[in-house]
């Protein structure tokens, strides 16, 4: 791992990202963890009582991205949406004490917030409070104008979709045709409802699961010209295909299939770790790095991550110190 990527070519790129400013576009939510200790059944049904004993709150999805982002010390600039609700309100003074610049459009609907009860640190169950439907078209507007102004100052952009509703057709063409005519990268972290929207982005990153879905077919590892082939499908320059425990595989039309390894010392806890990806992704293009060494960054990134509780981010000290 460090013999093809320096400590000291890591650490130029960490700084030369850290002057840069990443848009990013997508469902932000909020994410509460209630820990607690089990001691007993509920003696109304088959199931354990968790006495609460701490709640936290922590940035998810988009929310999640952005903050990594600023972690790394680039500025970002996020556009989502929430409800006008007590979530709501709670994201956004998370988000400003993050650091980043928010630009949230209230919807007539609910903030996305997903409760998760944990005991003796294994996740008990996951409490989804959400609205996914269509935003409404004064809504749609907002958003697109939102997105045109900020990846018009961006030094790249990120797509972060989770299926809630920011990411429609008209916010990613914006997205994709203001980014395109600047010639800044943009990175995609796609789900199922709009897989084959994102014609022309520069790193497409699914997970193995997600593509194969999409596909509708089994995809060989193991071949690379089949997974070439995938790329002029999707319309994108490149493929990070996540593996989980597995690593990456990154396809590029110009170049071999790289297969990065997992650089995972303690798995913890996988929340979160899309998230550290696409955030790393993007800071390190718009610092320079070419696609590999953007892509080994951002898995040593998730790589310390993993060892985290909950969505977390990752600084450019303990990615270099993970290197050590």
């Amino acid at each position: 791992m460090s013999e093809s990527l320096p400590r000291a070519r890591v650490a130029e790129l960490l700084h030369l990202a850290s002057r840069k400013r990443v848009a990013v576009i997508g469902d932000a939510m909020l994410d509460v963890y209630l820990d607690g200790d089990v001691e007993r059944i509920s003696p109304e049904a088959p199931v354990p009582i968790v006495r609460v004993r701490e709640r936290r709150h922590a940035l998810g999805g988009a929310g999640n991205v952005a903050q990594n982002v600023t972690a790394v010390g680039a500025r970002c600039e996020l556009v989502a949406v929430a409800g006008d609700d007590p979530a709501g309100g709670r994201l956004r003074q998370m988000l400003a004490i993050a650091g980043g610049d928010a630009s949230i459009a209230v919807a007539a609907r609910c903030t996305t917030q997903k409760t998760r009860i944990v005991a003796r640190a294994q996740q008990l169950v996951r409490i989804d409070e959400e609205d996914d439907s269509e935003l409404s078209e004064p809504e749609i507007l907002e958003l697109v104008a939102l997105t045109t102004a900020a990846v018009a100052t961006a030094d790249a952009v990120v797509l972060e979709d989770y299926n809630k509703g920011v990411l429609s057709p008209r916010v990613i063409a914006a997205a994709l045709g203001t980014a395109a005519r600047r010639g800044i990268p943009v990175v995609v972290d796609p789900k199922f409802r709009n897989f084959f929207a994102y014609g022309g982005s520069t790193v497409f990153k699914p997970n193995l699961r997600e593509l194969e879905g999409a596909l509708g077919a089994e995809v060989e590892l193991s071949d690379p010209q089949a997974l070439r082939l995938v790329l002029p499908r999707l319309g994108v320059r490149h493929l990070l295909l996540t593996l989980g425990e597995h690593g990456m595989v990154l396809v590029s039309d110009d170049a071999d299939v790289v297969t990065i390894p997992s650089y995972a010392r303690e798995i913890y806890d996988v929340v979160g770790a899309g998230d550290t990806v696409s955030a790393y992704l993007a800071t390190m293009l718009a610092g320079g790095a070419s696609i590999t060494e953007a892509a080994m960054i951002a898995n040593m990134a998730a790589g310390v991550e993993v060892g985290k509780l909950g969505a977390a981010t990752v600084s450019p000290e303990e990615v270099l110190a993970f290197l050590a």
